[in-house]
């Protein structure tokens, strides 16, 4: 099990981060897990470590996310880029590298690897990074619009929205990261390495002129399966905006296989017998599954298997037979593993590192999944039961709660604690459930920590019970409630308790289950 706890410290701490910084640090405020190998019959040491040991606040700053303090409001922009280095694509020009979800700026459009021209009519080319960051969060304007180009398209203007809020809030957001313990099922952030070699041609060509593409003559011994490898880049390909072209296409996509057992297998290494299982993510499912894989700094006399797969972008306009681009796995197994899923779950992985290349060997991928019930209310980080702002046309507001509104109970659980209640009751709540989860289910998270588990799904029950005890302090469970771990009954219906003045109101708000998942290379 993989546990995390608030700080006592955590949300003071916190509050002088937003207020004192900067850098805008984002969502990934995060409250760290201990670093503890936890097996259910250490439940006695783990206790121990956890009463002498205080969380260390983890934070992930977005350095390209430039954000000022302005009357006591920080700002976003909503995405983060490069400077590339590459002569392939945007060459000294800024390169979108995440865009933050539900920002303004993917509503505007902006996508992973646009290449930002101008800013504000103001050209990009040789500008600093402090240049860059004046100009994406201009202290005297909130709104910019950028002038961008991607793959398959011509130059497009974005008008994106800077989002601001006050310093002394916390999100909904923020705070489904912070108790992500409650339901790790859906809140989880964790790494991976594909061990992918890409090859780029050394010629300064631009694939920003390559729009249109046709595949290779198929190999009639496999049509099932170079039909299954073509219908996924080509999906891939789309989304980037390519267009297919059997008459005159630019490039030609070819791709190739093998797989066999190992010749030069010597069986496993005997000084490690259990070997941590591997997972990658499956973007067709939203999920990360488990794959018979060992890990590519593995010995390859000790996979049973051999997989490789690869395909390749070819000219066919300027210089017929380059190769622009191309993309080789070399895969270590333990088992047999069928060719069509490997090529499923990792052509999109593949086709993240064209046409803008951050690593040639070896790449490493971070994967943030969240859902979580959202309301559209804001807490005050200092005084956690006090509403701060409420999202305009957000199922908190249209249920009648407002900024300034004190929260007495959500569910039947108090919001009158201190950060060190809520500390020390999240604390308790994670060891004495340990027996909840199902240790089948251990995975690594992004902060390496080899022990986390999804709860039981024959204890549900125990769960939400534990869940409901008053010593719980749980009132952030509300964040999923939608879970039949949290909630058995299946109605997401949330009751706040409302004091506003001397009065109380008892408020039913219906949350809309906000749900996004992100993968960027690291």
């Amino acid at each position: 099990m993989c546990v995390r706890v608030i700080s006592s410290l955590a949300l003071p701490d916190l509050l002088f981060l937003f207020r004192h910084s900067i850098v805008y640090i984002y969502y990934h405020a995060r409250f760290a897990m201990l670093k503890i190998s936890l097996t259910l019959h250490k439940l006695k040491q783990l206790k121990q470590l956890v009463m002498k040991r205080i969380l260390l606040l983890l934070i992930s700053v977005f350095l390209s996310i430039a954000v000022q303090g302005q009357n006591n409001f920080i700002c976003r922009s909503g995405f983060s880029y490069d400077i590339s280095q590459s002569a392939n694509w945007g060459n000294g020009l800024p390169v979108v590298t995440q865009v933050i979800p539900y920002s303004s700026a993917e509503l505007a459009g902006l996508k992973y690897a646009d290449i930002i021209e101008s800013i504000d009519a103001v050209p990009t080319a040789g500008l600093t990074e402090d240049e860059l960051r004046q100009l994406i969060n201009p202290i005297d304007k909130y709104e910019i619009v950028l002038a961008v180009r991607s793959t398959g398209n011509s130059s497009r203007e974005l008008r994106i929205r800077k989002e601001c809020k006050l310093s002394n809030t916390i999100t909904e957001d923020q705070l489904a990261i912070a108790f992500n313990m409650y339901s790790l099922e859906t809140t989880v952030e964790r790494k991976f390495v594909c061990p992918f070699k890409i090859t780029v041609t050394s010629d300064p060509v631009d694939f920003a002129t390559f729009r249109t593409y046709d595949f290779s003559s198929l190999d009639q011994n496999n049509i099932a399966l170079e039909n299954t490898i073509n219908e996924s880049i080509e999906k891939e390909l789309m989304e980037k905006g390519m267009v297919q072209n059997t008459e005159k296409p630019d490039v030609l996509i070819q791709t190739y296989y093998y797989f066999d057992r190992n010749t030069n297998y010597k069986g496993p290494n005997p000084l490690i017998v259990d070997k941590e299982p591997l997972f990658r993510y499956d973007k067709a499912y939203n999920r990360m599954v488990q794959v018979p894989f060992l890990n590519y700094q593995t010995a390859e006399s000790e996979a049973e298997y051999l997989l490789q797969f690869g395909f390749r972008i070819i000219d066919r306009r300027d210089i017929p037979g380059r190769i622009l681009w191309e993309c080789e796995a070399n895969e270590l197994l333990v088992n047999s593993y069928r060719l069509e899923d490997y090529a499923r779950i990792h052509i999109p992985l593949m086709c993240m590192q064209y046409p803008y290349v951050k690593y040639t060997r070896n790449v490493p991928y971070a994967i943030s999944k969240k859902s979580y019930n959202y309301t559209g209310i804001q807490y005050d980080i200092d005084r956690l039961e006090l509403i701060v702002e409420v999202d305009r046309n957000s199922p908190a507001y249209a249920a009648g709660i407002r900024a300034g509104d004190i929260v007495e109970r959500i569910g039947r659980h108090r919001m009158d604690r201190t950060s060190e209640d809520f500390t020390a009751a999240y604390r308790r709540f994670i060891l004495n459930t340990m027996d909840f989860r199902d240790s089948k289910t251990r995975f690594t998270d992004a902060n390496g920590f080899p022990h986390c588990m999804h709860w039981d799904t024959f204890k549900y029950t125990q769960i939400a019970s534990a869940l409901q005890k008053s010593n719980a302090q749980a009132p952030f469970s509300y964040l999923y409630f939608f879970t039949p771990y949290v909630n058995p009954s299946g109605n997401n219906a949330c009751v706040f308790l409302i004091r506003r003045g001397k009065e109380k109101i008892e408020v039913t708000i219906r949350p809309t289950i906000r749900t996004d998942a992100t993968i960027d290379i690291k």
